[in-house]
């Protein structure tokens, strides 16, 4: 029996597959509905923009810490409260907005929600490590990817009709019953590794906090990997609100119809990782990874020439398919190559670095489509993308199948 039928047998993995899936399905209702609440109110994409870019902020401040935590605590455990804690954010905005528009409010709960957002993606990847045998994690991670994606499909089809018959903040309460779900689900699995305990010597050091990092700047692929993407990051984290703007403002599209766009940009998502564990195999892990970035870079020039929904549709799910490959391609690569004891210092080391860029990018992407246009943004942004996949070119992530290379080194 091949490895990858044997997760469709192991419990623990079914019972966290199918909760997270549910619990993505709830977060497509926030991806929608935080947006149009501030541009109902405020009519900016700046705005949408500046509030992206404070929530981003905060989960590279929670980053810093988020692997310590992760490599100290249960990690099931934390699981479990970052979703209460989410659930009980979230639920205070529809709560609040009954009594009149408090737009300082999401200023408040988004942030403080993707802080405790990276503490739990933290979490989930080593909790995938301790699910699976090292030789299923990227089928694992191709299938929890696809499924969320086709739950991400009927979520924003569902969020825009909910949004439009009884308003955003309907669609923000489903997503923090999602995050309910999720906790039930996480309650009832068991994982197969912890982490060992940190030496007392390294606790509440800089040498602890430091040690992912240091890991990091060790393994040459993992090296450039954090740097390039870095920078793509950078150029890429505003795409959801610059598109939501393209097609109200520019497109003249209802609510719906925003909802109709990203459900079909999610079918992207479902094909690349659905995909990734093939082309992978077939291609290795540095053509897999360039190309990737190369059609992503792309289909972004394309969204910003797009004068029709479809083609805005079929943009974004290319540029969704193949972030999704050369996301789970290289995550995939940091949990076969990091020790287990230092999982989560290495990843919250690597999303803090890479994420570090992505505030000031959303910002200046937002603010570039709403002064010169959508056109112009996203054809720099493509461009910009073409050269990280080229710049790639010439680093250790050209290998075909750096894992093998002594830790990606």
């Amino acid at each position: 029996m091949g490895k990858g039928s044997q997760l469709w047998r192991d419990r623990n993995f079914a019972v966290f597959w199918g909760s997270q899936t549910l619990s993505v399905a709830g977060d497509s209702f926030a991806l929608i509905a935080v947006p149009l609440l501030v541009l109902h109110v405020t009519g900016s994409v700046a705005q949408m923009g500046l509030l992206t870019g404070l929530a981003s902020a905060a989960s590279v401040v929670a980053g810093v810490f988020a692997g310590v935590l992760v490599d100290r605590l249960d990690r099931r455990r934390l699981l479990i409260w970052c979703d209460v804690a989410r659930m009980a954010l979230y639920g205070i905005v529809p709560v609040a907005w009954a009594f009149g528009p408090k737009i300082w409010l999401l200023y408040v709960v988004l942030p403080l929600c993707e802080a405790i957002g990276m503490v739990f993606q933290v979490a989930y990847v080593t909790a995938v490590r301790g699910l699976v045998d090292a030789d299923q994690i990227t089928e694992a991670n191709g299938r929890l990817g696809a499924t969320a994606a086709a739950a991400g499909i009927g979520g924003p089809l569902l969020a825009g009709v909910v949004a439009g018959w009884f308003g955003p903040t309907a669609a923000i309460a489903i997503n923090a019953a999602s995050f309910g779900v999720s906790a039930l689900g996480v309650l009832s699995i068991r994982l197969r590794r912890q982490p060992s305990s940190v030496p007392d010597e390294e606790r509440g050091s800089w040498r602890e906090l430091l040690a992912g990092a240091r890991f990091l700047w060790r393994q040459p692929v993992l090296r450039a990997l954090t740097v390039l993407l870095s920078f793509f990051i950078f150029l890429t984290l505003g795409l959801t609100d610059v598109l939501i703007y393209h097609l109200k403002h520019d497109l003249g599209q209802a609510d719906g119809a925003v909802g109709a766009v990203l459900a079909i940009g999610a079918l992207g998502t479902v094909a690349g990782s659905l995909l990734v564990g093939f082309v992978r195999r077939r291609l290795g892990f540095g053509a897999s990874w360039i190309g990737a970035i190369s059609l992503a870079g792309l289909a972004v020039a394309g969204l910003g020439l797009s004068t029709r929904v479809p083609a805005a549709a079929a943009t974004a799910a290319v540029y969704l398919a193949c972030v999704s490959v050369a996301g789970i391609c290289s995550m995939s690569l940091r949990q076969q190559v990091t020790p287990d004891h230092l999982l989560g210092r290495v990843t919250a080391a690597f999303w803090t670095i890479h994420f570090s860029l992505g505030p000031a990018g959303a910002a200046v992407l937002t603010w570039g489509a709403q002064h010169h246009g959508v056109a112009v943004v996203c054809l720099l942004a493509g461009v910009a993308c073409l050269l990280i996949a080229v710049a790639a070119f010439f680093t250790p992530i050209r290998r075909q199948n750096p894992e093998l290379s002594g830790a990606a080194g």
